[in-house]
């Protein structure tokens, strides 16, 4: 779990355990990027390059074949990644730095290629970085020296990064950082929850309040659980998310509701907290959801 014991000062209250989370560990290892301006002499162009890529990949089981036509863009300047990040305005854009020597690039690439098939509404961008003099630059005014490396981005605006990740992490960060569409209702100040509350009181539904940070490596982990719940328990559940970093009203809100540890579940019927879960263990989570709707659960 991610503690931010400098904003909060209250005690935490014993409504729960608290849940240790061992931190996430990257699947593939990193690849350092070669920086220097000389080219290898056995490089082939670009476009053959990319096509390697994809053909070494594809020998992953389960994995799908990439063509030609996929919504990964390719860039090749600095001009033209600067370009696609303001044409994404607010959208979410996912960007793989990778290199033609790189097996782990080659693996997670596919994945990504699959995200891009299911989620419209982000952008995803392929540089790399040992293409040429230009996509090196590219690669040292961005500060990356080790591929594969994810950069995540909103409104021209870097929000997040990864390195060496595996698709399991990858899936979890686009879900996390892009999520526009779900049944999960985002929260960006107390007003909003105010608001999701007083709407509640009435038909009696259980509110579950998902409470993290921007940059914690366990909100990510459980986020995929949270979705797949909202769509799930729809008709008795609603589940909301608020990071607490996003702005001040939210990390006041965390303040007032004794938050000191994330992810933190709040639990809310008729109008009042009635419990809390913090950590990010997807059986515990739904076993204390179902505790909060009536049903019994043994451990």
């Amino acid at each position: 779990m991610a503690t931010f014991t400098k904003y909060v000062a209250k005690p935490f209250l014993n409504f729960t355990s608290t849940t240790k989370i061992c931190p996430l560990l990257p699947q593939f290892p990193s690849n350092y990027l070669p920086i220097s301006s000389k080219s290898k002499q056995n490089f082939p162009n670009s476009e053959t390059k990319r096509h390697i890529t994809v053909a070494k990949a594809t020998v992953a089981p389960g994995v799908k074949k990439a063509n030609s036509e996929e919504r990964v863009k390719k860039v090749h300047t600095s001009e033209e990644f600067d370009e696609a990040l303001r044409a994404a305005k607010n959208r979410l854009v996912v960007v793989e730095y990778a290199a033609s020597h790189s097996i782990n690039s080659s693996k997670i690439y596919p994945f990504m290629v699959d995200l891009s098939r299911n989620c419209s509404d982000v952008d995803f961008l392929l540089v790399m970085g040992d293409e040429s003099e230009e996509t090196r630059q590219l690669c040292a005014r961005e500060k990356i020296e080790k591929v594969p490396h994810f950069s995540f981005y909103k409104s021209m605006e870097k929000i997040h990064e990864e390195e060496g990740i595996g698709p399991d992490q990858l899936v979890g960060d686009v879900l996390y950082y892009g999520d526009s569409h779900s049944a999960v209702v985002q929260l960006h100040n107390r007003e909003d929850v105010e608001k999701l509350i007083g709407e509640h009181k009435v038909d009696g539904k259980l509110i579950v309040l998902d409470v993290g940070l921007k940059h914690c490596g366990p909100c990510v982990k459980v986020y995929p659980t949270v979705i797949k719940l909202s769509r799930s328990m729809e008709d008795t559940v609603v589940f909301a998310r608020m990071n607490g970093d996003e702005n001040e009203s939210c990390m006041q809100f965390l303040r007032d509701m004794d938050v000191v540890e994330v992810p933190t579940f709040l639990f809310i019927r008729d109008g009042k907290i009635s419990g809390r879960y913090v950590g990010s263990g997807k059986g515990e989570l739904i076993g204390e959801i179902l505790r909060y709707q009536g049903v019994r659960v043994t451990y």
